[in-house]
């Protein structure tokens, strides 16, 4: 409005979301006043083996139902399942987080189920859909490594459960140079970090010269797990907590911060 600050005005914000998924976040940003810096600490690539999911896609009549785990267990998983064959009708499909779900509406699967209380295996795990499932047959579609609560609590619930691993997270190539001048100029504000691996991938790729000035610098996360992580691995500040890991929540926490946040101060190593 008209002699208003917008809620971001002039604040730096490094996303560190992989490319290809960063627009939306940016954009909302930067239409809220902020500097929407990119740098991807995660690169989305196929599954090494994709022929491990085929031999379960090829088998999809044998399951009940599915999960997907992630936007990118929907685009790369039903990008090689429709290569294959076309989904089984009326299929009962789940997805972690409303992202996901989002996701799968894209391809017009639109009325997956999903948790409103959270966007983690848990909170999926919690709906009464997931709870009798002896004998059944689950598909899940994920990526390489991971977390592993999903798959085994619902064997342990006695479901027979198939794994899909349609895609695997990869370091960038990268060079930070241009990343630590921002710092040094004090044009960083804050952090978004979506996800454990990127937060660990983040502190390793600034390396020894941007630690200090990385640690020192607001921190938004959208999971608890993510912000007990920050804490062990040294952020000065309790991260701010998103609460759910949608592009409008997280933009949404950014604006907790102060508008004249100056925690990355530029540093002189010498």
């Amino acid at each position: 409005m008209t002699g208003q600050s917008l809620p971001l005005q002039g604040m730096g914000i490094l996303v560190t979301r992989p490319e290809r998924q960063a627009e939306e976040l940016c954009r909302l940003i930067e239409a809220q006043g902020g500097r929407a810096i990119r740098f991807p600490t995660l690169e989305i690539l196929p599954s090494r083996d994709p022929a491990a999911a085929l031999a379960v896609i090829d088998h999809l009549d044998d399951y009940e139902l599915a999960i997907f785990t992630s936007a990118n267990a929907v685009s790369l998983g039903l990008e090689l399942l429709l290569s294959r064959r076309p989904l089984p009708p009326d299929w009962p499909v789940f997805a972690i987080g409303k992202a996901t779900a989002r996701a799968l509406a894209k391809y017009g699967i639109d009325n997956c189920r999903t948790s409103g209380r959270g966007a983690d295996s848990e909170a999926l795990l919690a709906l009464p859909e997931l709870q009798a499932v002896a004998g059944k047959g689950i598909v899940i579609f994920r990526g390489e490594g991971g977390r592993e609560v999903l798959g085994e609590t619902l064997r342990a619930r006695s479901a027979r459960i198939g794994q899909a691993v349609v895609y695997r997270r990869s370091k960038p190539a990268f060079c930070p140079d241009d990343l630590l001048q921002y710092w040094a100029r004090g044009e960083i504000q804050a952090v978004i970090a979506t996800s454990n691996e990127s937060l660990q991938n983040l502190l390793a790729m600034v390396g020894a010269a941007g630690r200090l000035w990385l640690l020192d610098t607001p921190l938004v996360v959208v999971s608890e797990r993510a912000r007990s992580l920050a804490l062990q691995l040294g952020f000065s500040h309790l991260p701010l907590l998103a609460r759910e890991a949608s592009d409008a929540a997280i933009v949404a926490a950014l604006s907790q911060l102060p508008l004249n946040q100056k925690s990355a101060r530029a540093r002189h190593d010498g």
